[in-house]
């Protein structure tokens, strides 16, 4: 049987950047990817999606600066996100957090980001091998990292199989591997195939690319746009991020199996009297863009979709961790990380730059031999990052149309008040509405900082 000190499932950015700290502290690790193609890439690479975007404090915490990308990674530098509401709106043109990068953020072609940390992690002397689908991972508790006989054995749908010392999980939101070995170490009655199964514990998202009109290009080529309350769903709204050569990836994320009955169709911009129910993705976007710029221009003819892009035929589909991060097993060697662990937010779908700091720390504790304090060490570094996501997706979570006004109007007055453009930040002189929502903020912070962890490492059963 093949033998490596760590085995890494999914190749994407956890995966990749684990593949890369073990290889360069001087393990063995192989990284066993499923593998899809693409039109924009020369070789088989996980199923990328390209809603990504990085905000100037996320460079600090993937600890990768854009300037070491290959060419063609980097698609647009950003200067402001903008939050649109139903009839408010707010700007913010600084996170207000400390920063390496001197610049808002920046949008990228996940795709190229894929292979370009690929590409490092083989550097490094990784193996990176695509094209065959994980079965499952059978191990032995009994086996200590320092025998000679595998802890681990990875089995293959080919019927091959791969003894490790140490597993890495990465395989996405989806976890078609991860819930498989987690359910081994949990509770019957607490599985984590349950528990974050992907109808449940993940929101569904989609988008289009769109050549825009030139004074649509020229006025969000350099924004994230962002519309909340205007379609129904907890943490569901659609956003416009713009690439190169005038294309827009227009999307929208939301929760998977809403009951249309549940809402008020007629307080939704994105909603029509007459639905029957929720409307598909494709639908939604055909709407935004018809209330956003339906006076001025014929959508379907003057915002293309772009067809040799993205996943099909312009368009993608996939699935956004909605559920709070877990710990991992980690008495037995075994670490989870990215998004199979949940660390995308469904507020805002960010998750690459956590994805790759802890795919970072899981591959240099399996170099290490030992990757027990992987549970502490991902709270350590990310922790902050991750409770902030939370708190504004609980304290979001049930709100309507005349909420993300109030909240929207309110984030603005505050923006106004401080020349500084950074939000949450003395909103007392912009009014009643500003002071409590920042109360409101930071005693929520408070509350999620004590349980933000969906699955605790008490849980595990050995």
């Amino acid at each position: 049987m093949e033998r490596v000190d760590v085995a890494i499932v999914g190749g994407g950015p956890a995966g990749a950047s684990a593949a890369h700290a073990a290889a360069t502290d001087g393990a063995d690790a192989l990284v066993l990817e499923k593998g899809v193609p693409r039109a924009d890439r020369d070789r088989l690479g996980p199923d990328s999606t390209d809603a990504a975007g990085i905000l100037d404090y996320w460079v600090d915490i993937m600890d990768i600066h854009p300037d070491e990308f290959d060419d063609g990674v980097v698609q647009r530098e950003l200067n402001r996100a903008e939050f649109r509401g139903p009839d408010e709106s707010a700007t913010l043109t600084t996170t207000g957090i400390d920063s390496s990068y001197d610049k808002f953020g920046y949008t990228f072609q996940r795709a190229r980001f894929d292979d370009w940390l690929r590409d490092r992690a083989e550097d490094a002397g990784a193996e990176y091998r695509a094209g065959g689908s994980v079965r499952g991972v059978d191990t032995d508790p009994s086996v200590s990292p320092t025998s000679d006989d595998p802890r681990h054995t990875v089995e293959l749908a080919s019927g091959d199989a791969i003894g490790a010392d140490f597993v890495v999980l990465a395989d996405g939101p989806q976890r078609t591997v991860t819930n498989k070995v987690l359910d081994e170490y949990l509770p019957a009655d607490a599985a984590a195939s349950d528990r974050l199964a992907s109808r449940t514990a993940n929101h569904i998202a989609y988008q289009e690319y769109r050549r825009v009109p030139e004074d649509v290009y020229e006025a969000v080529n350099d924004a994230l746009v962002f519309w909340w309350g205007v379609m129904p769903g907890e943490t569901a709204y659609p956003w416009i991020f713009p690439n190169d050569d005038r294309v827009c990836r227009i999307g929208l994320t939301m929760p998977i199996g809403l009951d249309i009955d549940d809402f008020d169709r007629d307080a939704y911009a994105l909603l029509d009297a007459d639905d029957e129910s929720i409307p598909q993705g494709g639908e939604y976007i055909r709407r935004l863009l018809e209330w956003q710029y339906g006076d001025e221009y014929d959508i379907e003819e003057d915002f293309p979709i772009v067809e040799t892009a993205g996943k099909r035929d312009g368009t993608e589909t996939y699935p956004i961790s909605s559920t709070r991060p877990i710990d991992s097993p980690t008495e037995v060697g075994i670490a989870v990380v990215g998004g199979a662990m949940g660390t995308t937010s469904a507020f805002h779908e960010g998750g690459d730059h956590v994805a790759v700091r802890t795919g970072a720390i899981a591959g240099e504790l399996a170099a290490a031999g030992d990757m027990a304090p992987y549970n502490r060490r991902w709270k350590e570094t990310i922790g902050d990052e991750v409770v902030r996501n939370v708190t504004m997706a609980d304290m979001v979570a049930d709100y309507d149309p005349d909420d993300w006004n109030r909240i929207i109007g309110a984030a603005d007055a505050m923006l106004a008040a401080e020349t500084g453009g950074s939000l949450l930040s003395q909103p007392y002189r912009s009014g009643w509405e500003s002071a409590k929502l920042l109360l409101g903020y930071k005693w929520n912070k408070r509350r999620v900082k004590k349980d933000y962890v969906g699955i605790d490492e008490d849980e595990y059963v050995y």
